[in-house]
């Protein structure tokens, strides 16, 4: 993740982009990027898989690079939210239903 990290900033600060990848524009680009992924799956259920792929890449890009900037772990984070979940979505009363846990 380290590595893949560098290569994301190094292509960034070779283009100079970094002054415009604050954490408010990070997070509309995680949004506007989630929206084209989306876009994939309009109308059809076809899917082209390679722009999935792209699109997806952007959305974990932008994710990894506003991590970075506000000093995130993205491991931590994500188990930090597991845990959070294993507590609201309990096996026992969640098994094989989509309801939210404040449903149940």
């Amino acid at each position: 993740m380290k590595a893949l990290m560098e290569k994301i900033n190094k292509f960034n600060n070779d283009r100079d982009w970094d002054k415009f990848h604050s954490p408010e524009n990070l997070s509309k680009s995680i949004s506007i990027e989630a929206g084209e992924l989306l876009e994939c799956f309009q109308w059809t259920p076809d899917y082209n898989i390679d722009n999935v792929k792209d699109e997806l890449a952007d959305v974990f890009m932008y994710s990894m690079m506003l991590a970075n900037e506000l000093n995130l772990n993205i491991e931590d984070i994500i188990l930090d939210k597991l845990n959070k979940n294993e507590s609201r979505y309990q096996v026992d009363k969640v098994k094989g239903t989509s309801k939210k846990y404040t449903e149940l």
